[in-house]
Formats: C-alpha cells, sequence, structure tokens
C-alpha cells in the first residue's frame, strides 16, 4: 500500500476526477481511469473526508490523499524468451514481433506469447496496469504479421496510448505482397463495391466489417452490419513481366481484425501466404519464373509487415516514429519474384 499526497493548484476543473487527472504527481503513474475508480473504492480523500463521488467541486489549496495498492502481480507468467527491442524507456516498450508469435495468451495459446516475453524482460519496471503488473497492450498485430507493437509499462502511458488509438492518431504503415497490380487503370477495381482510387493512384477501401456468418475464425466484408473500416495501399514496386504481383504500402484510417488481409481479398489482390484469405491463387511462372512461382506457393504465412509506427509519447508529449526493415522471408519472396532493390 502506498499514499500519494498533493495540493490542487489554481483554477481547478469543476470535477474532482478532472481536478485529480490535472494535479496528480506524474510520477504516481495513474490515468484518469484508474483514478475515477480510485474515488469510487473510497481510496481518496479531500482534505481527511473520504469523497466517492466523482463530481464532487474541489476548491484551490485542497489537501488530497491517494491510497493505492501495490500492483499484484499478474496470472501471466513470465518467460524469458528473447525479444528485439527497438525502444525502451519508464514509460513504454516497442517490440519487433517475429512471425509465429502470439501478442496475448488465449485458451489455446496459454504462453508463448508476446505478454510473456514482456513481463519477463520488463520485470519491477512494470508499474502496474489496472492494478496488475503486466504491460498495457493497446494494439495487436496478427500471429503471422511480423513488426512493431507498442506495450504502455504504466497505467497512465496505457490510458494515454489507448486514446492515440482510439482517435486514429497513430501512424501505422504496412508492407505486404498481394497477388496482381492494384492499380487505377484497371477497369475491374472501380467496379467493386467499396473499392475507389485516390489522386497518386491511392487505393482506398471503405466497407464494414465484422465476424462471417459461419466461420467465427474470419472476418468478412458487409455494407449492413460491422465496424466501419478504412484501408488504403499503393503500389511500390511492380513484380513479374508481366507484373503478376506487387509490394505495396498500406496504412489504416482504422484498425479492425484482419484489416488490411480482408480489404486486399475483397478487392481481387489478396497477400501472398495468407492461409485464410488467400484462396488457392498461383502465380504464373511466365510472369514471375519457376523460381518466383515456387516461392509464393511455398510462402507460409500472410506476407504483411508492420513496418512504421509513430505516436505522441505518453508524458513528454513528443512524436515518436520507429521503423523496422522488411523480415528475412518476404525479402527472399521479393527476390525470387524479381525485385531488384
Amino acid at each position: 500500500m502506498t499514499t500519494i499526497t498533493f495540493q490542487i493548484a489554481a483554477n481547478p476543473p469543476p470535477r474532482l476526477d478532472k481536478a485529480l487527472g490535472r494535479d496528480v504527481p506524474d510520477d504516481a503513474a495513474l490515468s484518469r481511469s484508474r483514478l475515477t475508480r480510485l474515488i469510487a473504492d473510497g481510496a481518496v480523500t479531500v482534505d481527511g473526508i473520504v469523497v466517492t463521488d466523482p463530481r464532487f467541486r474541489i476548491a484551490e489549496g485542497a489537501q488530497v490523499v491517494v491510497t493505492v495498492e501495490v500492483a499484484e502481480e499478474s496470472h501471466i507468467s513470465g518467460e524469458d524468451i528473447p525479444l528485439e527491442v527497438v525502444f525502451e524507456d519508464d514509460d513504454l516498450i516497442v517490440v519487433n514481433k517475429p512471425a509465429g508469435m502470439v501478442v496475448h495468451p488465449a485458451p489455446g495459446t496459454p504462453g508463448g506469447t508476446v505478454v510473456n516475453a514482456l513481463i519477463h524482460h520488463c520485470g519491477e519496471t512494470l508499474s502496474g496496469v489496472g492494478g496488475l503488473k503486466r504491460p498495457g497492450i493497446v494494439h495487436r498485430i496478427d500471429k503471422d504479421t511480423t513488426g512493431l507493437l507498442v506495450a504502455a509499462k504504466s497505467d497512465r502511458a496505457h490510458h494515454h496510448l489507448a486514446d492515440q488509438f482510439a482517435a486514429h492518431t497513430v501512424a501505422r504503415r504496412y508492407l505486404a505482397v498481394c497477388y496482381g497490380l492494384p492499380d487505377a487503370n484497371d477497369p475491374r477495381l472501380r467496379g467493386i463495391k467499396g473499392t475507389s482510387f485516390e489522386p497518386g493512384n491511392i487505393l482506398k477501401v471503405q466497407t464494414l466489417l465484422g465476424r462471417h456468418k459461419t466461420d467465427r475464425q474470419r472476418q468478412a466484408v458487409s455494407f449492413t452490419n460491422g465496424r466501419h473500416a478504412v484501408t488504403r495501399a499503393r503500389i511500390m514496386t511492380p513484380l513479374g513481366q508481366p507484373p503478376a504481383a506487387a509490394l505495396i504500402e498500406c496504412w489504416l484510417e482504422t484498425g479492425r481484425t484482419h484489416q488490411i488481409r480482408v480489404h486486399m481479398a475483397h478487392c481481387g489482390h489478396a497477400l501472398i501466404g495468407d492461409p485464410t484469405y488467400g484462396g488457392r491463387r498461383k502465380l504464373s511462372p511466365k510472369a514471375v519464373g519457376e523460381g518466383g512461382a515456387d516461392a509464393a506457393a511455398a510462402f507460409s504465412r500472410q506476407a504483411l509487415h508492420a513496418a512504421t509506427l509513430g505516436f505522441a509519447h505518453p508524458v513528454s508529449g513528443e512524436f515518436l516514429e520507429f521503423e523496422a526493415e522488411i523480415p528475412a522471408d518476404m525479402r527472399e519472396l521479393l527476390r525470387a519474384l524479381g525485385d531488384k532493390g
């Protein structure tokens, strides 16, 4: 148990919860939502009186004491799994996730996850998220997608990062290898519902996304039910002669489960190697050579990499941006398909 004592500064917001959110010391690392819960639990006193109403009107100079229980150990155990750490400080950690690694434990994957690895790696630097010593996961990438992932090490950082993801202000760019060439000159694309082009030959896919009606492991495009989803993509490198595939850059206006994979499949340009949405498509050896066709057929995961991640630091406010190089298996695929880069 620890106590945090401070005074309310000049011109406080009219509500207790907002005043605490403004004036609680930074090193307490308490988010506004956590403070609201502490008020409701009777853990906040104002001038020696317990206050449980977050709407309580507090005055300048009031003495506040917040009692916080020491964060409990999480039920998730730490595991000594190697992590490629791109950035780390007292508030957050950014890692480059490999293919085949699940982000969060689930009934089918109780261990071997990014969260297990982070609990071991961060150790005592985890100050607690929601009262538990665990990293705050604010976004996920699929098991077989590689790339950048940020996790919070404190309740305060978790709250701020989650707000940024909810407001769609986080910069996220993906690299992918798709079948075909998603080009504005293709009249077929212009006839697909939800698909359009913006200046610069930028493909825009705008639909609703929700659970597939018969396969609960899949997502499906809809125009009547689901959550709003917008994906944009542009061609980076045409592959083959004539082009039969492409390295594309994708970015998200929204972040839904499997969003890039579903949207690219919807417009006829599924990702190479995608076991769920890629179908049984094959590349013609005439366009990419026998080696290229074989490499695409043998690629065992969706060719998708979270290459860029940018956000405002939850404490300093500084905009941070990170890049992760395309992984070796995708580089080999691109070379086999004729990319000279």
